[in-house]
């Protein structure tokens, strides 16, 4: 559900191992989905994929595993779209930005079971149905049961498929460590339109994401949150791991569309206000977003 460049990538891996997948996308992808084929350009492979594809909602209709992959302001919208389609044994998974999309979507399904989990991957949509993946693709997975399969079961599935899957107990802090990532290098990569490679190789650049992470550990610290890793480590390795990526954010503001920026660092901002913790580096990068992005989709 979303089929943008996440969901087609996962989506796409599900179905070159042989399973029956829909994806639900946007007309002009799905439209080059039916005629050609999903066009899954990767790092190491360039293939064309038959599977369906829908602008419908209940199109889960019958699914077992549900891929939600719509953006974080999208969430509980999508979520009511596909409500009544739903079987009640189905797993809803959770692929997207933020900390608190799993809890939001199960206040819109309360009868369904619905999965946290944390994306590592570096992807775009290079045009109608044609995604391109410049690296990683791993997910942390919550533990979860429902009467048709278990959280372990889908990672099994995954890994089967090519994607390196986790089950984790601590999905709460690894989706914290990957908020402190996006805060990093999304707002950025929008305002600068570079890819994290170029980003960090400006004058302060690596600094100010420095200021940016501490800020948000002290955040996470107030909420409680233990964040799996060090954090400060991982920052430093992701303009390598994907150097050429330009972030989600930069790609919404290139299109003219609404950001996830308050999902990131506007949560920081949030949540830090909410607990006294003061976060001036996360408001600037907060702030100059949203007026980039008031300023394009006016």
């Amino acid at each position: 559900m979303g089929a943008g460049a996440v969901g087609c990538y996962f989506g796409g891996m599900l179905a070159r191992a042989g399973h029956a997948v829909t994806l639900i996308a946007r007309p002009q992808h799905v439209q080059a989905i039916a005629r050609d084929g999903l066009r899954l350009q990767t790092t190491t492979f360039d293939e064309h994929l038959r599977v369906a594809a829908s602008t419908d909602p209940s199109a889960v209709q019958g699914a077992q595993l549900v891929l939600f992959c719509v953006k974080s302001t999208d969430t509980e919208s999508a979520g009511a779209l596909i409500q009544p389609h739903l079987a009640s044994d189905a797993l809803v998974l959770c692929l997207q930005n933020g900390v608190d999309n799993a809890e939001r979507l199960r206040a819109v399904l309360p009868q369904h079971a619905v999965a946290a989990a944390v994306v590592y991957v570096a992807t775009e949509m290079a045009g109608p149905g044609h995604v391109r993946h410049h690296g990683r693709g791993e997910l942390v997975i919550e533990p979860l049961r429902c009467a048709s399969m278990s959280s372990k079961a889908v990672a099994r599935a995954l890994i089967a498929a090519g994607v390196p899957t986790e089950v984790s107990n601590n999905v709460r802090g690894a989706l914290w460590a990957k908020l402190i990532l996006n805060c990093a290098y999304n707002a950025v990569s929008a305002i600068t339109q570079l890819p994290y490679g170029e980003t960090v190789a400006g004058v302060g650049v690596t600094d100010l994401m420095r200021d940016v992470v501490a800020e948000c550990l002290a955040v996470a610290q107030a909420e409680g949150v233990q964040v799996q890793g060090d954090v400060y480590a991982a920052v430093d390795k992701l303009a390598g791991s994907m150097p050429r990526q330009l972030s989600s954010t930069a790609q919404d503001l290139a299109r003219g569309k609404h950001t996830e920026i308050d999902y990131l660092n506007g949560l920081i901002v949030q949540r830090g206000a909410a607990l006294g913790v003061a976060t001036p580096a996360n408001r600037v990068l907060w702030a100059l977003v949203k007026l980039i992005e008031t300023k394009r989709i006016q």
